[in-house]
């Protein structure tokens, strides 16, 4: 039996998201949106039979056992956290702030028999998995060098919101580097000991009118990444550039490499001359995030199914997900990252779960 599915968010991801679920044979029994009228549209879009704009009455909806938080990063540590202390099971976003994240990992080492994972579906993208293994494998040999390039379109809304604001989790270093970093931690094995960024806000006034409103969140990010063991990471994203799609991790060994782009993963060892094609897939047009959603709602399910309480899951087929903990992790990376881009210098990466700041981000920047 596989539990109900309770979903938080009207966004893209959410619309991608349902079907996948329904298809896998999951009931979605609820939708929330920041209004009434958002969350009835989508409901009648994709076929859910109760909306609303209260969390409480997603949450507390006696089918849903499954919550799915696709919400703007300043609502993801509230309901999660108040999910898991009634007894759902949690699928969640990034968090805006450390101390959220904090509060997301106490909360799931308290309910350790719920599941608590992030949502980032790019570690379930097949290229992805099949690269793990082929690193694992010594295909590359000694793993030196990692490198992550992501160009697109703006990522800002067409009206003022969260995505504006960088306090608010919006901006390309939360919303899709947070994404990377996590990836390259999974894949490699390793966590980042100092970081080096710098990020730049391009487009200042957001709105179809150039407006007057203006835009705090970054749309161009440049940042290393020191690992351990030696491993150098740098990662590019810039969404300055309308109407490219550019989706591309590269992994270095003393050996050979491996590359992803978008959803194909190519090889090639020091003593080939041309690379090979080592993975396709049919998905025309699809995103890696999109793809890898597919292959993420699949382990869901065999993770539920089998099982005679609609609440109970079994770990292993959801291992490769990302936890509470990895979360935590990818938020102290982009904290540093950006007090990197304050100060000019290499910051260090230290993760602690307790004596947070609660109020680092209203700190006083320096001029």
């Amino acid at each position: 039996m596989l539990p109900g599915v309770g979903v938080f968010g009207t966004g893209q991801t959410v619309r991608a998201l349902v079907p996948l679920l329904q298809k896998e044979g999951f009931p979605v029994q609820a939708v929330w949106g920041r209004t009434q009228e958002e969350a009835e549209s989508l409901a009648s879009e994709l076929d859910i039979p109760f909306s609303t704009s209260q969390t409480d009455d997603v949450l507390l909806h006696p089918e849903v056992h499954l919550v799915c938080i696709l919400t703007p990063p300043p609502h993801t540590r509230q309901i999660a956290v108040k999910a898991l202390g009634i007894g759902k099971n949690v699928i969640s976003e990034q968090a805006a702030t450390l101390t959220d994240a904090c509060k997301m990992v106490t909360a799931a080492r308290y309910y350790p028999q719920l599941m608590s994972i992030m949502g980032n579906s790019l570690r379930f993208l097949p290229a992805f998995v099949q690269m793990k293994r082929l690193l694992g494998d010594g295909y590359c040999g000694t793993l030196q060098v990692c490198e992550a390039r992501v160009y697109g379109g703006s990522l800002l809304s067409q009206s003022y919101g969260w995505a504006w604001e960088e306090l608010m989790g919006g901006g390309g270093l939360h919303t899709v580097g947070s994404c990377i970093i996590d990836l390259l931690s999974h894949l490699t094995g390793r966590r980042a000991m100092r970081v080096h960024g710098m990020l730049r806000t391009f487009v200042r006034q957001g709105g179809p009118t150039g407006g007057i409103r203006s835009v705090t969140a970054d749309d161009y990010a440049c940042f290393q990444l020191l690992m351990s063991g030696g491993v150098v990471c740098s990662v590019t994203l810039n969404f300055n550039l309308p109407g490219t799609d550019v989706h591309e991790i590269m992994l270095v060994g003393s050996s050979g490499r491996l590359i992803t782009r978008g959803t194909e993963l190519y090889g090639q060892r020091t003593s080939m001359q041309i690379e090979e094609l080592l993975m396709t897939d049919g998905g025309e047009g699809v995103g890696p995030s999109v793809r890898g959603l597919n292959g993420m709602v699949t382990q869901l399910r065999l993770s539920f199914q089998a099982q005679e309480d609609r609440r109970s899951w079994v770990r292993h087929p959801v291992s490769m997900a990302a936890s509470f903990e990895d979360g935590l992790y990818v938020q102290t990376v982009v904290d540093a990252i950006k007090r990197s881009n304050r100060t000019g210098e290499w910051e260090s990466v230290e993760v602690k779960i307790q004596d947070v700041d609660p109020n680092h981000n209203h700190r006083a920047l320096p001029n």
